[in-house]
């Protein structure tokens, strides 16, 4: 499965025979999915469906977005609801006769009574024109998916150059190592030597133990094994693909562990430059899997 991204647009449309219907839909990172649409009044019964539509195909990301809806054909024919306008004005009429006032009703009265006169093309049952609305939303949705699985792309090829190059740096770890506990005897011999002034009063026994507990404290073949099996992972993972951002994060985070404490045990001033380097490059590809679904 390809790896996407949080972040896209998409925009859907659908021409029915009485309306055109509009759909635009953004994503950005989140930890869990939130989705936001606006939509006409009239459709507020639907906004369930809408959700569903959405979250049966995003599953991590804050989704926003709208719905517009413009009627096809003759918008300023008016429908006249005759029932209601008589009874309103039985109603009013009796009003104005109970409380003694002149009956100055009017056509343009009327007109402004909620409910008594409708467009046509009025969005008078929202089960009716759902269908339409689903069609252009899947169609904004196909189109915000493929703009996070461009994006997912470019991430996952930048995340695993950057893996690379941890494993390069954990490689020439590796390779210095070795190497410490000879040079801290060495040092340690010259500082010695420096405050006995001879070479025969140091304790060789002593000094080969110091050697010996220096270097137990500083071994960090542990630590890099680990991160050669956190590298493994993170490999599998983007091969596999699909939802992994979490994943992938929970990795990083073992992984940060583990360079801090190579830093800490190793004391040797190259390990030291290459773990500022591995930390800085790690913390590149946190930010990269922050935006991965």
């Amino acid at each position: 499965m390809a790896i996407l991204s949080m972040t896209g647009f998409g925009r859907g449309e659908f021409s029915g025979k009485e309306h055109e219907i509009t759909v635009e839909l953004s994503s950005v990172n989140r930890k869990q999915f939130d989705c936001s649409v606006s939509m006409p009044r009239e459709l507020a019964s639907c906004e369930a469906k809408l959700q569903r539509a959405i979250s049966s195909q995003i599953t991590r990301g804050y989704v926003k977005g709208a719905v517009a809806i413009e009627r096809c054909g003759d918008q300023d024919k008016l429908g006249i609801d005759l029932d209601a306008v008589e009874q309103q004005l039985k109603a009013l009429r009796s009003a104005a006769k109970h409380l003694g006032l002149r009956d100055d009703l009017t056509l343009s009265s009327f007109l402004g009574w909620p409910g008594l006169a409708k467009a046509s093309g009025t969005i008078t049952d929202p089960a009716e024109i759902w269908p339409d609305v689903e069609r252009a939303v899947l169609l904004a949705v196909e189109g915000l998916l493929a703009m996070r699985s461009q994006e997912g792309s470019a991430l996952e090829q930048d995340i695993r150059g950057r893996l690379k190059r941890l494993q390069e740096i954990n490689a020439q770890i590796e390779v210095i190592a070795p190497q410490i506990p000879g040079v801290y005897q060495k040092n340690l011999e010259q500082r010695l030597k420096k405050l006995l002034e001879a070479e025969s009063l140091i304790d060789q026994d002593a000094l080969a133990r110091e050697v010996a507990l220096f270097a137990d404290r500083c071994d960090i073949s542990e630590e890099l094994t680990r991160l050669k099996s956190h590298f493994s992972q993170s490999e599998t993972t983007l091969d596999k693909g699909g939802v992994c951002g979490r994943t992938l994060d929970f990795i990083c985070q073992e992984m940060f562990r583990e360079i801090n404490t190579v830093g800490s045990k190793a004391s040797h001033a190259s390990v030291s430059t290459l773990v500022i380097e591995f930390k800085a490059t790690l913390e590149a590809i946190r930010e990269q899997v922050q935006n991965i679904e």
